[in-house]
């Protein structure tokens, strides 16, 4: 990490530290249900994180992760509990954080025993002295940085290979349950386990309850599998009355799904593969928090996250995660690029994902709503933008590159420009354009306008481009 950057990183985590203490945990915002209140401020989750082993893998230094996402500004991370792992070969992953290697593995419910070869038999009537320490370790060391954590409890069981890996399985622990298919793990027929994974939830929510910077996701991907509504809905409500202040977040769908309504104790709803962003607008009547928890799968190149990350926030949502595959037990630092992983992630990325932050933190965004509708562009751009009217505009122009863009080279290097139309009241108004990859192209203007449509013509941009429009008196305040 260079010097400056980790200096940053020492600053952010001691400004953190002194205010991680006596908090209300994170909740939705009282004046606007679609983002998020922490530590007596509205933030915007955003991330590339590792995939999802920081917990589980004993071979992980979290500590060192940790800094890595402080040091660009990134507030967000997503564990798995311990309940779901996976072998080296899944999802063709290169070393991947959730398949520790034998030994190395570990979770909620306590050894019973150790093979021979490394492996692990747990007894689910027992809970893990070991494993309570090192989770609040890591929600220590994340609450120090300011990072809020997604703990996800369950995931279904992709393939036999996983299960077989799995504690719950019966070749895996002592107590002889889970000698049962797959996709039986995790339904509540199934009374053996639904109490083990009842009591598990139990014990998480009574062990993390006071931690502000944590939230629970009851299970990922659900849709791949089947998972019963009835399952989900039981784990949420066990997290419910145990800690009846914590945030529950449910992972509805890849791309996206509309909901007619919340279900019961839920505040977020997560979405898969969230680009185009329609999963926002998809479901802006729900007063909920909509995020974007995980992306990957597109190839290795920046772009195509720095665009959808940028798309989804400016559309509304509240949280932005990205599967960053630099991150392995051997480069807790996330320097890790040789990756032949199916995604992306390094700290080019990260860096540009901090721009991001620091464009959206100039910004009242409990004011700002979705106004994409609102503001025209050129032909052949997409925009979204958020809008607090007659004060302030943040605007997102790209070119849009499909799910697997071949020709990267090619958008980056043909210059075009976009005219923004916006109508607005009469006033002065600051403008500023950024480079979303690197920061502000120019020092702020200024114009007077006297009202009505306000056309502005963007620099020449490769891929995408923003702007930042707010006007400037006192009139701006007291409208």
């Amino acid at each position: 990490m260079p010097a400056n950057r980790r200096l940053l990183c020492l600053l952010c985590l001691a400004l953190a530290t002194g205010a991680a203490e006596s908090n209300e945990p994170l909740a939705l915002h009282p004046q606007n249900p679609n983002r998020f209140l922490f530590r007596g401020e509205p933030i915007v989750l955003l991330t590339s994180g590792e995939h999802y082993g920081a917990l589980v893998n004993l071979d992980f230094d979290f500590r060192t992760y940790l800094d890595e996402l402080a040091s660009d500004g990134l507030n967000h991370t997503r564990v798995f509990a311990g309940a779901y792992r996976e072998t080296p070969e899944s999802f063709g992953i290169t070393d991947n954080p959730l398949a520790p290697a034998a030994g190395r593995f570990v979770c909620p419910w306590a050894v019973a025993e150790t093979r021979p070869d490394g492996r692990q038999r747990f007894d689910l009537t027992s809970w893990n002295a070991g494993y309570v320490v090192r989770l609040k370790a890591l929600m220590r060391e994340a609450s120090q940085r300011g990072i809020v954590v997604e703990l996800t409890l369950f995931s279904p069981m992709y393939n036999d290979a996983i299960w077989q890996a799995c504690p719950m399985h019966a070749d895996n622990n002592v107590n002889g349950f889970g000698d049962c298919d797959r996709n039986e793990v995790l339904t509540l027929e199934n009374e053996e386990l639904s109490a083990v994974q009842i009591e598990m939830t139990r014990k998480l929510a009574e062990e993390l309850r006071g931690v502000d910077n944590l939230y629970f996701e009851v299970c990922n991907e659900p849709y791949t599998s089947d998972v019963p509504e009835a399952w989900e809905q039981r784990i949420a409500s066990e997290i419910n009355r145990v800690d009846p202040d914590r945030l529950v977040s449910r992972n509805v769908a890849s791309h996206t799904k509309r909901i007619d309504k919340a279900p019961p104790g839920v505040s977020i709803l997560t979405f898969h593969y969230a680009t185009p962003p329609k999963a926002v607008s998809d479901n802006s009547h729900l007063r909920v928090a909509v995020g974007a928890n995980e992306s990957g799968f597109r190839g290795s190149d920046d772009a195509v996250y720095r665009t959808e990350a940028w798309a989804f926030l400016l559309a509304g949502g509240a949280i932005y995660n990205n599967l960053d595959y630099s991150f392995t037990p051997a480069h807790p630092d996330g320097s890790f690029t040789s990756y032949e992983s199916p995604g992306g992630g390094g700290p080019e990325l990260r860096e540009q994902l901090g721009v991001l932050k620091r464009f959206l933190d100039q910004f009242d965004l409990v004011r700002m709503r979705p106004a994409g509708e609102a503001v025209a562009t050129s032909d052949g751009v997409s925009l979204q933008a958020l809008a607090d009217p007659g004060r302030c505009y943040a605007v997102y122009l790209h070119t849009p590159l499909g799910w697997k863009p071949k020709d990267l080279a090619e958008f980056a290097s043909t210059r075009r420009s976009a005219r923004v139309e916006l109508d607005v009241p009469p006033g002065d108004y600051r403008l500023r354009w950024w480079d979303p990859a690197a920061g502000p192209l120019e020092d702020p203007s200024r114009l007077s306008h006297p009202g009505g449509v306000l056309q502005l013509d963007s620099p020449a941009f490769g891929i995408d481009v923003a702007l930042c429009v707010e006007r400037e008196g006192p009139h701006a305040s007291q409208e």
